[in-house]
């Protein structure tokens, strides 16, 4: 995990050493209910909820929301997010 803020943006990147994302899935991964290895059940874990949320609490704050990654090398998700202070016209969950 790493934490930046330059020019009113604060950015947080998460990597993982996974089996990573293939091309063809990056741009489904904040669908809800989307996953990418479609052999696993529920009962193996997830829902496909998980980024769809991340993604719409990044959206309400003005944010972007990026993911890069290479099949066995592992995923990075990129969040950026406006660095200012909470105030009372906050957006609210």
């Amino acid at each position: 995990i790493e934490l930046q803020v330059h020019q009113g943006v604060a950015e947080l990147k998460v990597t993982d050493e996974g089996s990573g994302i293939p091309k063809e899935d990056l741009p489904h991964v904040s669908e809800r209910f989307y996953r990418v290895n479609k052999a696993r059940t529920r009962k193996d874990g997830g829902s496909g909820l998980g980024l769809a949320i991340v993604y719409q609490i990044i959206k309400k704050h003005h944010g972007t929301f990026d993911i890069q990654s290479e099949p066995g090398f592992g995923t990075t998700a990129i969040i950026q997010l406006p660095n200012t202070p909470f105030n009372e016209s906050s957006p609210t969950l």
